[in-house]
């Protein structure tokens, strides 16, 4: 009888203690330590070139989708739509982004 109150009060206890522990705040991460001039433009330029590898991996992946559905609309006898140039949308400006926050118009309801 009395391991059976020790078993529950221990469970309680673990219980407890892993409650509390899952809601306790995790600090945030400590600052990242400051980059000289030579090292941020090092990192810069790394993260342009694989920017750049990136874009032309994905435009080799568009042209080989784009051959494909090509040959597959010519196999079964379709027309080809012939491809339309679509402008570019223009960025938004920042002022109307800041004045539409400051009047609320941009929270959720």
């Amino acid at each position: 009888m009395i391991t059976k109150r020790m078993h529950t009060a221990g469970f309680a206890l673990a219980l407890v203690l892993g409650c509390s522990a899952a809601w306790a705040k995790i600090p945030p991460p400590p600052p990242a330590p400051p980059m000289d001039e030579k090292a941020k433009a090092a990192a810069d330029e790394k993260k342009a070139a694989a920017a750049a590898k990136e874009k032309a991996i994905q435009t080799a992946a568009e042209d080989k989708a784009v051959k494909n559905f090509q040959a597959n609309m010519k196999k079964e006898g379709k027309p080809i739509p012939k491809p339309v140039a679509i402008a570019a949308a223009a960025p938004p400006k920042a002022g109307a982004a800041k004045a539409g926050a400051a009047k609320g118009e941009g929270k959720k309801k």
